[in-house]
């Protein structure tokens, strides 16, 4: 494969999450062109760069990494391009690989950053969930409280949650969604770009008996939709909050101070403090 070279400095290139074919032009052009590869797993990588017919040195990097391998990293990238990948998707989203770029980018080393693939994205976009506003929160913890905690912690934020998670433990994330995000809609996204890809919307309820009689394989997404918006005020209430703020408020900011405080239109409620006043 020929390719022009490149400029010595760190290349974050994204690999397939499954299928190889959505690997991009560049990032094959880039993984032939480094001089070294920084991987997760040599035998991951060397799956995928034996499909590509490319033979280049490979580094192991992972979240055990020794500051020594990272300073050696930094070091070569001084000199020569030095891509960094995952086992699949986009480095540094559940994976390591953030305090590389933080010190390559302290360092003035050039950092590129190549776009593909991405589980959490494609999940987004087959759940059918809205996109408008995410929060991506990771792996839940595998203990029952500490993943009680993180899920009642999240419960409030108004935008579609997504985790990664593990077969053995879905079923258990499911039951204590179920329990703290009752009502909400949920989605399971697995083997995303294979052969047997799957994406199972309903209740946390539901898929948690689904998934108990058909105990999963692969890499998961789990999202959960945001949730419901509160009921709007009765209009007695509205009233009655409109009265007491207008006990020491002027009629403009007495509806500025009750629309901030339930969400309502401050033109509609001033309209309706004029008629009380």
């Amino acid at each position: 494969m020929d390719t022009p070279p490149l400029q010595a400095g760190l290349y974050i290139v994204a690999t397939p999450i499954g299928n190889l074919g959505d690997l991009t032009k560049r990032a094959a052009e880039v993984l032939s062109a480094c001089a070294v590869i920084a991987c997760e797993d040599t035998r991951v990588t060397g799956k995928l760069l034996n499909h590509l017919g490319i033979k280049r040195p490979m580094r192991r990097y992972d979240d055990h990494a020794s500051e020594e391998a990272r300073e050696r990293l930094l070091a070569e990238m001084c000199e020569k391009p030095v891509a960094l990948v995952s086992d699949a998707g986009t480095p540094l989203i559940s994976d390591p690989g953030y305090k590389l770029v933080r010190i390559a980018r302290e360092r003035g080393i050039p950092v590129t950053s190549l776009p593909g693939p991405s589980a959490l994205v494609v999940a987004l976009t087959l759940a059918g969930l809205p996109t408008d506003r995410f929060m991506f929160a990771g792996f839940l913890p595998s203990k029952d409280k500490a993943r009680g905690d993180a899920l009642t912690g999240l419960a409030a934020v108004p935008a579609t949650l997504v985790f990664y998670e593990t077969g053995p433990r879905l079923v258990d994330s499911l039951t204590a969604m179920a329990q703290i995000m009752p009502g909400r809609e949920i989605a399971v996204a697995r083997e995303l770009t294979k052969l047997h890809e799957e994406c199972r919307t309903g209740t946390a309820e539901d898929l948690a008996a689904h998934y108990t009689a058909h105990p999963p394989r692969g890499e998961i997404v789990l999202l959960a939709g945001p949730p419901p918006a509160p009921p709007a005020p009765e209009e007695a209430d509205v009233d009655a909050a409109l009265r007491a703020a207008l006990a020491d408020m002027s009629v403009s900011q007495a509806a500025g101070s009750v629309a901030k405080a339930l969400g309502l239109d401050r033109k509609t409620l001033y309209a309706r403090a004029m008629e009380l006043k």
